[in-house]
């Protein structure tokens, strides 16, 4: 399993459900890194998508607790029991942990590689990223990139120890 996120330089992901910025570049990575894979997310992220639709192109997993929730184009996973019970036996190197905070503390030590777009900025937000902790080494890294004066990098960790779902 793996994870894909953009940070700014405190770890901010978000403020009120939605991202802090929005980059072409960074976008199009999104999109060639998860397109024709799987997806796991939290409801609010779900939620913040165009109409509250998954995302095409994909499986989508969802993350919540919530009994009231009816999947529409989407599967619904209640637990980490469940997620793991979905996934047994299967290769998940092509899944894809996308949001929000709590699913990336939930699943991040399951996590063998982290795809992480670094902005060299500050932003007022109110969901964070968690720091990568021990285990975790950077494994390769752009160039520093430009978008309107918004610089920016894309990062991947890799951790040397993953738990097994």
């Amino acid at each position: 399993m793996n994870l894909i996120v953009a940070v700014d330089e405190n770890y901010a992901i978000g403020k009120e459900n939605r991202l802090l910025f929005s980059i072409p570049d960074d976008m199009k990575h999104f999109r060639e890194m998860t397109s024709g894979k799987t997806v796991v997310m939290g409801r609010r992220t779900l939620m913040s998508f165009p109409g509250g639709k998954p995302l095409k192109n994909r499986r989508n997993i969802v993350l919540t607790r919530r009994a009231d929730a009816e999947p529409d184009g989407y599967e619904i996973c209640r637990s980490l029991d469940e997620l793991a019970q979905l996934f047994k036996g299967a290769d998940t190197s092509d899944v894809f942990v996308i949001g929000g905070e709590s699913v990336y503390r939930l699943l991040l030590d399951y996590c063998e590689y982290a795809y992480i777009t670094h902005m060299e900025r500050k932003f007022e937000a109110d969901t964070y990223f968690p720091r990568l902790g021990d285990g975790w080494s950077l494994y390769s890294e752009s160039g520093q990139k430009d978008y309107e004066g918004l610089k920016y990098r894309f990062s991947v960790y890799k951790n040397s120890s993953p738990k097994q779902l």
